[in-house]
């Protein structure tokens, strides 16, 4: 079994990340819109991530209508994940594309938020709604050879920020009651990581 980091990158180079992201979101909406059937309002909110080639498609947004359609999902229940790197300049071709997924009713957040370009300015003209916090922040809040409370200092800067935007915060890898705790604290709107529940196949609880 490889895992994401395995083959990703050759799927991008190869151009082989199209059919495979169109594949993974037809599955992963396939699957919301059967929670939505049975939990009604109480379902969940489905996030997928986008590949940067995919964000620089023109024909991603009628895949994404299409799939929407035949899964007879809400796209209010989508939120589509991009990384920094997906937008270069407010001329980018994709900001349209992005801007257009959002006018369809979906929302749209960056993953991974720090760990590319960071220019800051460009949060002004992506039509997100929230931020997610590199995990890698996380995960070296622990590394005995990294400054902890610099760390933190950055978290709790990353979430000042967001909220000034009027952006949700989502923080990665959390796996300890301590570190959900304090990000909750710091006001983190959402923690995702191992301490929640494992990753398992649809229609099991993560303690099943």
């Amino acid at each position: 079994m490889l895992g994401p980091e395995e083959f990703v990158a050759t799927a991008e180079e190869t151009g082989l990340i199209m059919p495979l992201g169109r594949w993974v979101l037809e599955q992963a909406c396939g699957e919301a819109a059967e929670w939505s059937r049975r939990f009604g309002p109480a379902a969940p909110q489905l996030n997928v991530n986008l590949a940067v080639r995919q964000t620089r498609s023109a024909g991603l947004v009628p895949d994404v209508a299409r799939i929407l359609r035949s899964t007879g999902l809400d796209p209010h229940l989508l939120q589509l994940e991009i990384t920094e790197s997906a937008v270069v300049s407010r001329d980018d071709d994709s900001l349209q594309v992005l801007h257009s997924l959002v006018d369809m009713g979906m929302s749209l957040a960056v993953d991974d938020f720090g760990t590319g370009w960071s220019n800051l300015a460009y949060l002004r003209d992506l039509p997100v709604s929230g931020l997610k916090i590199a995990g890698s922040f996380v995960s070296d809040l622990h590394d005995p050879a990294r400054d902890a409370s610099l760390g933190w200092r950055i978290v709790g800067a990353v979430v000042s920020l967001a909220h000034t935007l009027g952006l949700t915060v989502t923080a990665e890898e959390v796996e300890s009651a301590g570190d959900a705790e304090r990000l909750r604290q710091m006001g983190c709107d959402w923690a995702q990581g191992w301490y929640f529940g494992r990753p398992v196949r649809p229609g099991r609880s993560p303690g099943g």
